[in-house]
């Protein structure tokens, strides 16, 4: 839309469907209620398949005007078909200028169904169950202090620098399936329009990775969930070394707790300027709209896979570490080497790691520098 709905949108009716007999894809409602400056999505991802139109219920409930996109998310060829789009005000009648609906088929289901209670997928809260480290938000008033979240992590990502400042996810044993690695490097269509997006091209001849933060590993049960790690809002430029050796045995290990039945709750992030990749040392790449960083870090909160993790985490029945390495070419591949106290890289970032945890739990916890084994 290029307009703004009068205020009293309440329920939002849209038909959808693959076109013809393209692929399945995955498209997102998102609205905008100050004249399209700044968006947040609106409910969750639809997944179309087949040429048969479904409706799907959004609820709007906004005060103010609306203003709507439709955005497709998946990096696949599918073309959707969207069909009538309704707005109605809470009584059901529609909104001036939108067109009257009537009862459609059954919504379409917003997400994969559910697994059993025993498999729990990765939900958007989950990602955020540490805290927001930062205090991000999706508002234009804080571009290097930006939120974005998804149902695979949340990003608390910094405009001017280019990259996150920190990306929250939680890992489970249900997050990794069978989907293939998606390599669909691409700018993040969530991000505002004012921000620099980077594309799969900004590292091109940088000597630096497109480094992950959430791993494309820890997002295979589905091929939607492995594509959106290949979003650049969730890379950094990381040393080959840091990244393929010291990062990715990190990795595996953590994946390895999980396969062991653990559950692990990771925060990951980055701070300074300056790196030495494979040309050198380097503070910018992509003609300066993209800060290199000097430092790379993660927390990882570990514990049996269950239920009441906060509360198990206070009690210390969780194992924490922290991890902070240089992003350079002679990092060891050991990451325990590495090993510091989260309150140390607390005053590193100036952030607010385990926020949610009671006070007298956060101030036991991390000062504690994890000495366990790691083989």
């Amino acid at each position: 839309m290029t307009f703004d709905a009068p205020a009293g949108v309440q329920l939002i009716r849209i038909s959808s469907a693959a076109y013809g007999q393209d692929a399945a894809s995955t498209w997102e409602l998102w609205g905008s209620q100050d004249g399209g400056r700044s968006y947040r999505r609106i409910g969750q991802p639809v997944r179309t398949q087949g040429p048969r139109l479904l409706t799907t219920t959004f609820e709007g409930g906004s005060a103010r005007s609306l203003r709507l996109e439709i955005r497709k998310t998946d990096a696949g060829s599918g073309r959707l078909n969207i069909d009538d789009i309704g707005l109605e005000t809470g009584a059901g009648a529609p909104v001036a200028g939108g067109p009257a609906t009537q009862p459609g088929p059954p919504s379409a289901p917003a997400r994969n169904p559910a697994p059993s209670p025993q498999s729990p997928v990765s939900q958007p809260d989950d990602n955020l169950a540490l805290g927001n480290p930062s205090g991000a938000t999706a508002s234009l008033n804080t571009p290097n202090n930006y939120l974005l979240t998804r149902p695979q992590y949340a990003v608390g990502y910094h405009a001017r620098r280019g990259t996150p400042t920190w990306v929250s996810w939680h890992l489970g044993a249900a997050d990794m399936g069978s989907a293939p690695r998606q390599d669909d490097f691409r700018p993040d269509p969530a991000l505002p329009r004012q921000f620099y997006a980077a594309t799969s091209r900004s590292y091109s001849g940088s000597g630096f990775d497109r480094g992950h933060n959430c791993p494309s590993a820890d997002r295979t049960r589905t091929l939607d969930d492995n594509s959106a790690t290949f979003l650049m809002t969730n890379m950094i430029p990381q040393a080959a070394n840091n990244n393929q050796r010291t990062w990715g045995n990190l990795e595996e290990w953590t994946r390895a707790q999980v396969q062991l039945g653990q559950e692990v709750y990771i925060i990951m992030g980055s701070y300074g300027q300056g790196g030495t990749g494979l040309q050198g040392f380097k503070t910018t790449i992509d003609e300066g709209r993209i800060t290199v960083p000097a430092r790379v870090w993660k927390v990882l909160v570990v514990l049996p896979a269950g239920s009441n993790d906060l509360q198990r985490i206070a009690s210390g029945q969780a194992r924490i570490l922290a991890i902070d390495t240089p992003n350079d070419q002679q990092v060891s591949p050991d990451w325990s080497r590495y090993r510091v106290s989260v309150d140390a890289l607390e005053a590193a970032t100036g952030l607010d790691l385990l926020s949610t945890l009671p006070i007298a739990a956060q101030e036991r916890l991390e000062v504690q520098i994890d000495s366990g084994p790691v083989r």
